[in-house]
């Protein structure tokens, strides 16, 4: 009889999972974006996890699976995770597909003689809020039935981005002239600096699939020792053996760690909006002196 008491207490719980929207998310940051709108009525599959790198990342039978049996799968778009694009072909899942980064106006770099768009449009909260109704309106077109819970959670989520850019324009705006030059492992923080007035150079470009040449690292050197960089910084996603080394050899100092391309796997950057912060913080904390 009690088993048969736990079965029905059981039972509800494993219905109600059964019935959540099943979303898949490319990468951590938009796990998370998705997660702070869908709440309690989704069930998200993310694949590539925090601290990992989906310019390299190779996925597996299990993520095509999860995307041939989801209702909702979120990618970002502008050519960031173009091994999923043969994925979900390869799956014909039937879901629903979005790229998050649709409506935002894409910054263009020339790289190896090609114009390609810069993905990491995330890194600018006013792309933030464009990803974000992206998401829910996906939401609600694949869950109608869940459309009002969505419509709050997001607006609880824009006035939470609202809040951060308002500090984010009074913290970095305070930085002094001189100390806006920075440089990070790999190209990912234009955005960031297109709306807070920051020069950003990285040895690498906008992939971490591409190693950079000797020549470009002494070049970069070079140029940290002459315009007097203060610092650069390493990546939660990358080793940061080589910008150690161009810091010994030029004279600056690691400013800290940024995260770029995916959250922490735990602690205050563990979110996006959690994210964003930090890196505020960090750049603030090394550059304001």
């Amino acid at each position: 009889m009690r088993v048969l008491l736990w079965l029905c207490l059981l039972l509800p719980l494993s219905l109600n999972a059964a019935e959540r929207l099943q979303v898949v998310t490319s990468f951590s940051i938009l796990a998370d974006m998705t997660r702070q709108i869908g709440g309690d009525h989704i069930d998200i599959y993310n694949i590539v996890g925090p601290d990992a790198d989906a310019h390299t990342f190779e996925p597996s039978p299990d993520d095509a699976r999860h995307i041939q049996q989801a209702g909702l799968v979120v990618t970002n778009g502008l050519h960031f995770e173009s091994w999923l694009d043969r994925l979900v072909s390869g799956t014909q899942t039937k879901a629903l597909v979005i790229r998050a980064s649709d409506g935002v106006i894409p910054r263009t770099m020339e790289e190896d003689g090609q114009t390609i768009a810069d993905p990491h449009a995330w890194n600018n909260l006013a792309n933030a809020k464009i990803y974000a109704v992206n998401i829910k309106r996906a939401l609600i077109q694949a869950d109608p039935a869940h459309s009002d819970a969505y419509e709050r959670n997001y607006q609880t989520y824009l006035a939470a981005i609202e809040k951060l850019l308002a500090y984010a324009q009074s913290t970095l705006g305070q930085l002094p002239a001189g100390n806006r030059h920075i440089v990070t492992s790999h190209d990912a923080f234009a955005y960031l600096g297109q709306a807070y007035g920051i020069r950003f150079s990285a040895p690498q470009g906008l992939s971490t699939e591409r190693e950079p040449s000797a020549a470009e690292v002494a070049a970069l050197i070079r140029q940290i020792r002459e315009e007097h960089i203060k610092a650069v910084f390493v990546e939660n996603i990358k080793d940061g053996r080589l910008l150690k080394q161009i810091a010994e050899e030029s004279g600056a100092r690691i400013g800290g760690t940024l995260y770029s391309d995916a959250l922490a796997a735990e602690g205050p950057a563990s979110t996006y909006l959690g994210m964003y912060r930090s890196n505020i913080d960090t750049l603030t904390q090394a550059l304001r002196d």
